[in-house]
């Protein structure tokens, strides 16, 4: 049986901490992106998206569950960012997290990098390369998808 404190920090979701760098926002996300906190976690990005900020890479290290909330949150934000001219980037996303967005396709709308550092470093896009240009969707294993991950970053593209 849990401890109320216990429960207490499951019913908070997911952590948030913020920081600048190169001239990006970039949040670190811990914890699960799921249907309890999307609210939360969309009423704290898009307040971070504002004309003149609106360079953003969001840190996944730390996530370890997300569902179809959560990924809203991150189209949502993509938009709202791109409606400011800015960029949203991710970077750094768990195994669990890479498959998801593999799954669903949306790893073709979101430039994906291995770390924080290459996501801040790469230069910036006026555009997807390949936007709507559909990928083949194949079930990828966490391990495959992670060594992916690692072996693009390290010859220098964005992560897909």
């Amino acid at each position: 049986m849990m401890a109320p404190h216990e429960i207490d920090q499951l019913l908070l979701g997911p952590t948030l901490s913020v920081r600048s760098k190169g001239g990006y926002t970039v949040v670190t996300i811990s914890g699960e992106l799921d249907i309890a906190s999307a609210p939360v976690l969309r009423e704290q990005l898009l307040g971070l998206l504002r004309p003149g900020a609106s360079r953003i890479v969001i840190d996944l290290s730390g996530v370890t569950f997300c569902d179809a909330s959560g990924l809203a949150v991150l189209v949502g934000a993509s938009r709202r960012a791109g409606l400011l001219d800015g960029a949203l980037r991710l970077a750094a996303p768990t195994p669990l997290t890479a498959t998801v967005l593999r799954l669903t396709g949306l790893d073709s709308r979101f430039e994906i990098f291995a770390t924080v550092p290459e996501a801040v470093g790469a230069p910036a896009h006026l555009g997807r390369r390949d936007a709507g240009v559909p990928k083949p969707c194949a079930c990828w294993s966490a391990q495959h998808t992670a060594g992916e991950l690692h072996g693009t970053a390290e010859a220098g593209g964005d992560v897909r």
